[in-house]
């Protein structure tokens, strides 16, 4: 066919509404995140809205996100490797750069079939991390998708799970306590072998038969963050936001959140930092002082 202008504006229309079902149907992940090492070990599924991470013998695999934070609330649909996942950690965390980072931390830390998962959580505050809580789960993690939300507000930094509190580490910086308070953090996830110390310290390690090793991730959600632009400027201090939206940047637990908290701390956790006197001979850390459900 032999080119002509009615064509090509034929042809341009075609374009721009290929590109519209594409946005259209671009799902949170290809908006929202960057591969940041092993791609060939990821996935995007369902148009965008469904992201796997994968680890084999050659690699692992991450994705980091293309907005950067200064206090959020964001979500994670997350179902883990199933299986024996012994060796394996998956990791889904706030963090910034630099020496004197800060780290809010979500790690899973695989186990033998049969096993439960351990969930280890951290906090890093201008480079200070040590800051260790380890739980069991009340469920099967790897059986379907459960949410694990990070809140970090003004307040405190708030640990999820499906909407449970598992943990409040709370912002005692005017102790001189270190907290995340300014350096803009962006969201990672990975998968990656760990076995020199994930399972049993290490004891039991990665069997390479079962590999590769899967994770999956979907309904992402950072509505309720604010989105650092530069400098001290962020989506909720623009001129243009409503602080009547951002109820959640002074949020503390209510009555009921107490008692959920108090659940899981009491039936589920299994390590906590502030109790650990063989690791800390000469005295806790001085947050555990003030409040010992750290």
């Amino acid at each position: 066919m032999a080119f002509s202008p009615s064509n090509a504006s034929v042809g341009l229309q075609i374009s721009l509404l290929l590109s519209f079902f594409m946005a259209a149907f671009a799902g949170p992940f290809l908006d929202s995140f960057d591969y940041n090492w092993g791609q060939s070990n990821s996935q995007m599924l369902n148009n965008g809205d469904l992201l796997t991470l994968s680890l084999n013998k050659e690699c692992g695999s991450g994705f980091v996100s293309k907005n950067q934070y200064v206090y959020a609330k964001i979500d994670m649909n997350i179902k883990l490797v199933a299986g024996n996942s012994a060796g394996t950690v998956t990791a889904y965390y706030l963090s910034s750069q630099g020496q004197y980072h800060d780290e809010i931390d979500f790690e899973f830390l695989g186990n033998l079939s049969g096993d439960p998962y351990i969930l280890h959580t951290n906090v890093f505050g201008h480079g200070q991390g040590n800051r260790e809580q380890q739980f069991y789960l009340w469920f099967d993690p790897t059986a379907d998708f459960h949410t694990y939300t990070i809140l970090w507000n003004t307040q405190a930094i708030f640990f999820y799970v499906d909407g449970i509190p598992i943990r409040e580490f709370k912002n005692l910086e005017s102790s001189g306590i270190p907290f995340p308070s300014y350096q803009p953090m962006k969201l990672y996830s990975s998968i990656w072998d760990a076995d020199n110390w994930a399972t049993r310290g290490g004891l039991v390690k990665i069997d390479w038969t079962q590999a590769p090793f899967t994770a999956s991730y979907m309904n992402f959600n950072d509505n309720n963050a604010c989105v650092s632009y530069y400098e001290t400027m962020t989506s909720c201090n623009t001129p243009n936001s409503n602080l009547n939206n951002n109820g959640w940047l002074w949020q503390t637990l209510d009555y009921s959140d107490q008692g959920k908290l108090k659940w899981v701390q009491d039936d589920y956790m299994i390590y906590n930092y502030c109790t650990d006197s063989k690791r800390f001979p000469q005295g806790f850390p001085p947050e555990c002082y003030v409040n010992n459900k750290y």
